[in-house]
């Protein structure tokens, strides 16, 4: 997949193929680079491949069924320390998108999306894999748009509780609770971050409950009550600048 700046032209490839050498373009990335962006022999491109990777590129030859690159030596960006995971229940319409989109560029690592039990949405097993794809292409659309070098993972629990037990047993726990003032805060020297938000009309006490039971800190985001797809992103946030990464 491909995407223009200003004065930029970023081509997305799987990573399998993001390697030094000559990369051949065909079909939607020819077409974008060669029509849309009206690239020219000698025009540098940046190839990305959504694992961390990046290269330098340059537009060698253009023909009407390809452009041809010739790519330099990828280099490799770690990401920075946290890493900051986010359990998402899922929630209604577009509103999923935005979150999704807005998480990625505050800098999620990973996200788990699950059914809380007052999600008004629901995904039965065959519409699963579908809508987990979308979600993935949203992920990357926002990768794109705010030029990271990777895009997140994200993954579906079927309840609460799996999405729990798969977390690693290191590492911080937050749930974003009404019921509470406490800020976030404790990060000094926290290497991994789960954070846990509700659902439009929030999350229950049995859901609360089974959090405390399994390490999760309830905290705050200030006095205000903050849409189901806004305070993911202004906890992610806040984990950010308290960790400077």
């Amino acid at each position: 997949m491909v995407v223009g700046y200003a004065h930029e032209v970023i081509v997305f490839v799987e990573p399998a193929r993001l390697a030094a050498g000559t990369l051949i373009l065909t079909g939607d990335e020819h077409h974008y680079v060669a029509h849309v962006r009206r690239a020219r022999p000698g025009a540098a491109v940046t190839i990305v491949d959504g694992a961390g990777r990046s290269a330098s590129a340059t537009v060698e030859t253009i023909t009407d069924q390809q452009t041809s690159l010739r790519v330099a030596e990828p280099t490799l960006h770690l990401p920075q320390p946290p890493h900051v995971r986010f359990l998402l229940p899922l929630i209604k319409g577009e509103r999923m998108d935005d979150a999704l989109g807005k998480l990625v560029e505050v800098g999620v690592d990973a996200i788990v999306v699950w059914p809380a039990d007052r999600s008004v949405v629901k995904l039965d097993a065959e519409r699963r894999e579908s809508r987990l794809a979308k979600y993935a292409s949203a992920l990357q659309a926002a990768a794109r748009q705010c030029r990271r070098p990777y895009v997140p993972t994200i993954t579906y629990a079927d309840s609460l509780g799996s999405a729990i037990t798969a977390l690693p047993a290191d590492g911080a726990r937050f749930v974003l609770d009404l019921g509470t003032s406490a800020p976030l805060s404790t990060l000094d020297g926290i290497t991994d971050v789960t954070i846990c938000s509700g659902p439009e009309g929030d999350l229950t006490r049995p859901e609360l409950a089974l959090m405390a039971a399994n390490g999760f800190t309830a905290v705050g985001l200030g006095p205000r009550i903050l849409r189901a797809e806004t305070a993911p992103v202004v906890a992610v946030a806040l984990v950010r600048n308290a960790t400077q990464s």
